[in-house]
């Protein structure tokens, strides 16, 4: 009897899988693994000394608001690092190959010598042009607001940046909850940070401030681990300023209904000064989009059972020859870790097309190709 294969198992790109394909990361996990035991580490302390005098002292309330908090942050951040944010399936053989004979239909034959034109589509949405950029890895041509990620080496579907700290992609998928997460742990960290403060001031209070530094740990409730209590500190104050600042960053982006990639690139902001398309000019409908909107379900389809003739277009997939490799960026501030980039939003095309007569592709006005 021949083993099963999941469709997991021979998906192109870096990604790492675990429990049967259900869990999706990058394979870079390093950086991952350092944020949860900074979050486990630093709530633990807390958890376990200063909680427990502040609770006598001041409300129990404390550690139950600390508890939900904690338990929402770590869900969302989970949620984030483990889930699909959105990659693009890449062409098989085939869909590749009519894509290759669409475009020399369009172009013509290059004369020998001369740089052939660049693989793009320009589409209008809002009366604003889009275009469409073809991936030379995947083979398709990337629908609006989606990048390839140089880390990940996939396409991603509204793709916002690689975040090195989640250990994933934050794309269509996963952004509303990298969001929940940046927040939720801006007011974790100010809520510790805080009744840290309080702590120290409320020993100091009772038996001085200097006592309270020379104090060691013994039996409760005289337990303090000042130390440790000041190591909380340092660290919140740290992260205070890294973590608030870029939630405050991404809720201009949501307000704006913009992506990192774009800002960075400028995408509506330059000489031009062209409007963002996908933007409804309210920034409440904006946030509703973002963060409220319907959930697209994952298009790879990991856990599906993979057929042989299936197993064996995918293995001769998107070749990555010399002659197959996209053409190097010029990479602005902050590029490091998003190669090339392009707009998406929306549902995904199919690879041998990009039509799209319903607008689906985000927006609320017409999509047509020009």
């Amino acid at each position: 009897m021949s083993k099963v294969v999941r469709k997991w198992e021979k998906l192109p790109g870096r990604n790492t899988f675990c429990c049967d394909g259900r869990i999706m990361m990058a394979r870079q996990k390093g950086i991952f693994y350092l944020t949860l035991f900074l979050i486990l580490g630093t709530c633990a302390l807390f958890f376990a000394f200063e909680c427990r005098y502040l609770a006598v002292q001041l409300s129990p309330a404390i550690p139950v608001f600390a508890a939900v908090l904690f338990l929402f942050a770590m869900a969302t951040l989970l949620r984030t690092s483990f889930s699909d944010p959105g990659v693009i399936p890449r062409a098989l053989p085939d869909e590749a190959a009519f894509i290759e004979m669409e475009i020399e239909a369009t172009n013509g034959t290059v004369p020998q010598g001369q740089r052939p034109p660049p693989r793009i589509k320009n589409f209008q949405i809002n009366n604003q042009i889009v275009k469409l950029k073809y991936c030379y890895t995947c083979k398709i041509f990337r629908p609006p607001r989606a990048s390839h990620c140089s880390i990940c080496d996939n396409c991603v579907e509204r793709f916002d940046h690689h975040c090195p700290w989640v250990g994933n992609c934050v794309g269509k998928r996963n952004y509303r909850y990298f969001y929940l997460f940046i927040l939720s742990l801006s007011l974790l960290t100010i809520y510790i940070f805080t009744f840290n403060i309080v702590y120290v001031a409320l020993k100091s209070l009772k038996i001085g401030f200097l006592n309270t530094l020379k104090e060691t740990p013994g039996t409760y409730p005289s337990m303090s681990l000042t130390v440790l209590t000041v190591l909380e500190v340092l660290i919140c104050f740290f992260t205070l300023w890294s973590v608030v600042g870029l939630t405050g960053f991404h809720t201009f982006l949501v307000a704006l209904n913009q992506t990192t990639n774009e800002d960075i690139k400028g995408s509506w902001t330059g000489k031009n000064r062209v409007q963002n398309p996908y933007s409804h000019g309210n920034i409440v409908k904006n946030c509703c989009e973002v963060l409220c909107g319907p959930l697209p379900p994952s298009v790879l389809d990991r856990r599906g059972i993979l057929q042989q003739e299936e197993s064996t277009a995918q293995e001769g997939s998107c070749p990555r020859g010399p002659g197959t490799q996209e053409p190097p960026a010029t990479q602005g501030p902050g590029q490091a870790q998003e190669g090339g980039m392009k707009q998406q939003d929306g549902s995904i095309p199919p690879p041998s097309a990009v039509s799209d007569p319903s607008g689906s592709w985000g927006g609320s006005g017409t999509l047509r190709e020009s």
